[in-house]
């Protein structure tokens, strides 16, 4: 079938990118789904820093790529043993789990060795390719290249909702929430009515402060767009400080959340965190990007810094819990919108982004 999509003809293109414009919107030819996929039509897809760093060079893929990890759409078509039925509403994740690797037996801890193949190789599991253009293959991005109006995926890449979800916050649970929430609920854990720090409020961020706030926690916002701050207020942070504020105001936690994707944050993380205390990085700063730590701080405080990667998610435990914190209204997942766009606005959506002032651009179809 022919869809439209949004294809990223190369990485590392200069900013400002909408006078770049690595991007190409255009008609591809997409595949029937295969054994265990299956086909979804786009409702709306996030514009997240995963995607930014592919498009900056930061994370290197292969391209021409699809861009797109963070969506849900509605089922139109099933490949052979797919247990959904025509007409689910599904998020869409970018990790698929196999549940047979030693990876999937940490319990989220790890990602899915034949997951984070394939991502790497732009491939689908088991190596598939089903998007083309002419006689070229277009790669997939993280199984899911939710920049278009169809996707063929793996039944691993999703999880069903009711139809009570809207698409909007459906698409919001596949990468913002169980990243940011999965920091909080299973890397940092922090016991029953204790402080939690979030150092970055982007929309991984902020989505980390929306699950604290509605587990109980205080929670203190720390970043370096003063707007940002304010919307932490708003969202029900007891607090919220310039990243020199927090570090000026002896501010500690017991648990701490690194949610920029830079070694400056990470640093300003540590440093919050509290003896005995646990700092938890979720951000994906450049591969050169290096921190400076005191080893001694880590001994003689039992100090304990945990990289989590997709929230050390798994998705068909994770997603249902989100769900149910939305419906009883203590997480109103809405509030991570800060703008509706066209597919056609990429490019400048990515300016946007970069510029710091967003939290999720949607693309709705």
């Amino acid at each position: 079938m022919q869809i439209t999509g949004a294809v990223l003809e190369r990485s590392g293109a200069a900013a400002p990118f909408s006078a770049s414009r690595p991007f190409t919107v255009q008609t591809l030819e997409l595949d029937p789904p295969g054994h265990g996929e299956l086909l979804v039509r786009i409702e709306a897809a996030g514009v997240c820093h995963s995607d930014l760093s592919v498009v900056d060079g930061n994370r290197v893929r292969p391209t021409p790529m699809l861009l797109g990890h963070e969506a849900a759409g509605i089922v139109e078509q099933v490949g052979d043993g797919v247990d959904l039925a025509v007409g689910t509403r599904v998020v869409m994740t970018f990790l698929p789990r196999c549940d047979d690797c030693d990876g999937c037996r940490t319990d989220g801890r790890l990602p899915c060795e034949p997951g984070s193949a394939a991502n790497n190789a732009g491939t689908l599991v088991g190596g598939g390719i089903r998007l083309h253009r002419g006689h070229e293959d277009v790669k997939h991005h993280l199984g899911v290249s939710a920049f278009a109006t169809h996707a063929v995926v793996s039944r691993t890449s999703v999880v069903p909702v009711d139809a009570d979800v809207p698409a909007e916050i459906a698409a919001l649970l596949g990468c913002a929430v169980l990243t940011g929430g999965g920091a909080v609920i299973n890397a940092g854990r922090p016991a029953a009515g204790s402080r939690v720090i979030v150092v970055g409020l982007g929309g991984v961020g902020m989505a980390a402060l929306l699950v604290a706030v509605a587990l109980g926690h205080e929670v203190i916002g720390v970043d370096a767009v003063e707007g940002k701050l304010a919307l932490a207020l708003e969202l029900g942070a007891s607090a919220a400080y310039s990243p020199a504020d927090a570090t000026d105001a002896t501010l500690r936690a017991p648990v701490v959340i690194e949610a920029a994707g830079s070694a400056r944050a990470f640093e300003t993380a540590f440093a919050l965190t509290a003896p005995g205390g646990t700092t938890v990085t979720v951000g994906l700063p450049a591969p050169d990007a290096r921190a400076s730590l005191s080893p001694l701080a880590l001994t003689a405080e039992a100090r304990t810094v945990i990289g989590s990667y997709l929230g050390s998610a798994v998705p068909s435990r994770d997603i249902p819990r989100y769900v149910e914190l939305w419906r009883s209204g203590r997480l109103p997942l809405e509030k991570l919108i800060s703008s509706h766009i066209r597919l056609d606005e990429i490019d400048a959506a990515m300016d946007r982004l970069a510029a710091g002032g967003e939290l999720r651009q949607l693309i709705t179809f």
